[in-house]
């Protein structure tokens, strides 16, 4: 299955929607509250959805260039026999305590870093930089559940590791690693097992990327195995990847880390004379069964992989922004906030890999649903999780199926996520549940069937959220 967050009718956002509150600071540090349902949420639907995003954009002197230096803002649902209650809070980050302290950036965010009044403090934002000291701990890409029910919000520097109360959404602090695999940066989805979580880290100082395990119940990561990178200057970025229930996928796109620009600008670059790659790495014992050359991509997520029976392959699908690496510069706040009465967005489409096993030197890309089917700019798909590496339906090339859509003209949805009912015997049969931002300055939760997208029920917030990033679901006992 394959559900999207879309902005509809952004043609006419300027004249008809200038609440919109999806790219502004939350109205509050801390809120919770019971929420009143329209609706029916199934009594079966019993657990708490948390997600994680930017939420505070602008503090102080702190004005957020890109989405991704706002910080985290926790959001919670708490489903428990038909009813609701809401909440969010900040997550307690050094780096967000600390630009509350001074009125202003103190650590370097995504595109955004200190500006030195005078020379000494230029000094001190580079020794700064070479420590650590001033590297980022603000986790706003994802939270995640570990098989031993702790939850913890990841961003995509090693220090933006904290574990959080997932009943309380309070702090408890840095998640700290107890092993010495050193890497200043992580991606920022890792794949949570039962019994594992699965991740990649960038090697910058040998060229390639290593493949990690951390078994539930510790914090020692052990590698799984390495690639080195076949392209060059750098590793390519790694966002996220994927996995089947044989191998690991790593990704090597013309996307690259850029530790150059750590005291300038952004710390990614696109090389549009690099050549793009696909390793596929066994997960038992670290083998490298597969790196071949693929054409040239640009993905922030990957949606599923699974090995194709007989065929001796790997199918990989994505969310494939056409090799058109400028998605980054209209995710800037300003385009964000001021519409220029147009859509602004890039096409962007489910690009299907193959990955040949049989020592076939390329793979092939192909788009793998007309973009018609799912309009323009998808992105954040998610699938049944069950199905997670294994070959599943609703956007198969074999067989496509048409699903209903849920719309509403102005408003901007959250990443979905599918809950499949207890017992359930088919990929859909479950709900999708997404926090939405109304065009009038409110927002709302939503629950969708997720069979037919046909809404089933929505609580009113009492005001609009941010519009966030990745969630995740913790069942209840």
């Amino acid at each position: 299955m394959s559900m999207q967050s879309q902005v509809k009718d952004s043609k006419t956002l300027p004249v008809k929607y200038p609440n919109l509150v999806a790219w502004e600071n939350v109205k509050q540090e801390r809120w919770e509250g019971e929420l009143e349902v329209d609706g029916h949420i199934p009594h079966w639907l019993n657990g708490t959805y948390l997600r994680n995003g930017p939420g505070m954009f602008d503090i102080g002197d702190y004005k957020s260039k890109s989405l991704f230096d706002g910080y985290a803002t926790l959001v919670r649902l708490h489903f428990e026999n038909g009813r609701l209650t809401g909440g969010h809070a900040q997550l307690q980050s050094d780096a967000y305590k600390a630009v509350k302290k001074n009125n202003n950036i103190y650590h370097r965010e995504f595109s955004t870093l200190p500006k030195p009044s005078n020379i000494f403090k230029a000094i001190g934002n580079v020794v700064g930089m070479l420590s650590g000291a001033l590297v980022t701990d603000n986790a706003i890409i994802s939270v995640i559940r570990l098989g031993d029910g702790r939850v913890v919000c990841l961003t995509e520097t090693k220090k933006g590791s904290l574990e959080i109360d997932p009943k309380t959404l309070e702090t408890i602090g840095t998640f700290k690693y107890t092993d010495n695999i050193r890497g200043p940066t992580q991606s920022g989805h890792p794949m949570v097992f039962d019994k594992e979580l699965i991740t990649v880290l960038p090697d910058f100082i040998n060229r390639g990327y290593n493949v990690i395990r951390m078994l539930a119940g510790t914090n020692e990561r052990t590698l799984i195995g390495r690639v080195n990178c076949k392209s060059s200057p750098t590793p390519g970025w790694v966002h996220s990847f994927a996995v089947t229930d044989n191998y690991v996928v790593v990704p090597e796109m013309p996307m690259k880390y850029a530790p150059y620009n750590m005291l300038k600008g952004g710390l990614l670059k696109w090389h549009p004379e690099s050549k793009a790659f696909i390793h596929i790495i066994r997960k038992e014992t670290g083998e490298t069964v597969a790196s071949v050359e693929v054409p040239p991509f640009m993905t922030f997520h990957f949606i599923n992989a699974y090995e194709e029976k007989g065929m001796n392959s790997v199918i990989v699908d994505c969310c494939e922004h056409n090799a058109n690496p400028t998605i980054f510069d209209k995710l800037h706040l300003h385009e964000l906030r001021s519409f220029t009465g147009k859509d602004v967005l890039p096409h962007s489409r489910i690009g299907r890999f193959t990955i040949p096993l049989d020592g076939s030197p390329r793979g092939k890309l192909e788009t793998a649903m007309p973009p018609e089917e799912h309009g323009r700019a998808i992105d954040m798909c998610t699938i049944n999780p069950i199905y997670r590496g294994k070959m599943y339906r609703y956007i198969d090339l074999k067989e496509k199926t048409e699903k209903s859509n849920w719309h509403l003209g102005g408003s901007i949805p959250s990443e979905p996520i599918f809950i499949g009912r207890p017992g359930a015997e088919v990929e859909d049969d479950g709900v999708v549940i997404s926090l939405v931002s109304d065009k009038d300055g409110n927002g709302f939760a939503l629950v969708l069937d997720g069979s037919t997208f046909a809404e089933i029920a929505r609580a009113k917030l009492p005001y609009g959220l941010p519009y966030g990033l990745h969630g995740c679901w913790v069942p209840s006992p």
